[in-house]
């Protein structure tokens, strides 16, 4: 379940509610271009700026368009325990397959405040749960040795590492049978190379198909052909970070026509300089 490509989607919003008939749309490309799980409410998804019920029903509106073709892994963290296991529970009665959690932010827990952060939300549910290390974003970084000690629990699963640290990536795999799975684009060829089993994917918003393959050539041994996905997504993994995401890669689906390329404040229209040279990379590549 837990393995290939699986994009981190995109909130598509018009007139500042969210778009569910331009949802259907990105969830039809991305399940006809080979991706193997979706995963709403997410950083890319904007859930840092979503109510608790927008943050439900995106969940809910996510799992009823996939309908079990492929898996929801719902984003469901907080930088509150009890927000958290609220949001977790949820996800599971609505029929999603995991839940991803972000280290609390803001607050900067311990090592043994995560522990202990983790262990109540999993003891809540039954669902399989994803930790999300993104020290980017939160201000901390979870310890390996964290991570480790967290594999133990029979749900938590898998980490989708995003530290940008092919080290952590090691450490971790080191001391551990934990799934690994990329939070960095540019860096997923690597990150399968010490033993990732795939990717948690931006750019696949634009191009889930040349993602989904690069990932599977190289579980597949066609390692040639993988490095030359990894070749020719890199400069549109960069282009998706000119700004803040998912100031970008919104901006890169509203110009394909795919959304309406509407952002929630605080995030900002990109602009026009990175726009242009977004659009240029856009173009190379054959998307506009």
């Amino acid at each position: 379940m837990f393995e290939g490509s699986i994009v981190a989607l995109v909130t598509p919003f018009k007139n500042g509610e969210i778009d569910e008939e331009a949802l259907g749309r990105l969830i039809e490309f991305q399940i006809k271009n080979g991706t193997n799980g979706i995963l709403p409410c997410g950083c890319t998804g904007e859930a840092a700026t979503l109510s608790v019920e927008e943050q439900k029903r995106m969940i809910k509106l996510t799992v009823n368009l996939v309908k079990k073709r492929i898996s929801v892994i719902a984003g469901t963290g907080s930088n509150s325990t009890r927000e958290a296991i609220e949001l977790t529970q949820y996800a599971e009665e609505v029929g999603a397959d995991a839940a991803l959690l972000i280290t609390p932010y803001y607050n900067k827990p311990t090592p043994r405040g995560l522990l202990l952060h983790y262990e109540k939300v999993a003891g809540a549910v039954e669902i399989p749960i994803i930790l999300y290390n993104v020290p980017s974003r939160t201000g901390i970084s979870i310890l390996p040795e964290t991570v480790a000690a967290l594999s133990r629990i029979k749900n938590i699963v898998a980490i989708k590492e995003a530290s940008g640290e092919l080290n952590q990536v090691s450490e971790i795999l080191s001391l551990c049978g934990i799934t690994v799975l990329s939070g960095d684009d540019s860096l997923t060829l690597p990150i399968l190379a010490v033993g990732g089993k795939g990717v948690v994917s931006v750019v696949a918003n634009v191009v889930p198909r040349d993602v989904a393959d690069l990932v599977h050539n190289y579980r597949e041994g066609r390692l040639e052909e993988a490095r030359k996905l990894h070749l020719q997504l890199f400069p549109l993994c960069r282009a998706m970070f000119l700004e803040t995401n998912p100031i970008p890669v919104k901006t890169a689906l509203g110009l394909m026509k795919m959304i309406e390329p509407e952002l929630r404040l605080p995030l900002s229209e990109i602009n026009e300089e990175k726009k242009e040279k977004l659009k240029e990379v856009l173009k190379n590549y054959g998307l506009v």
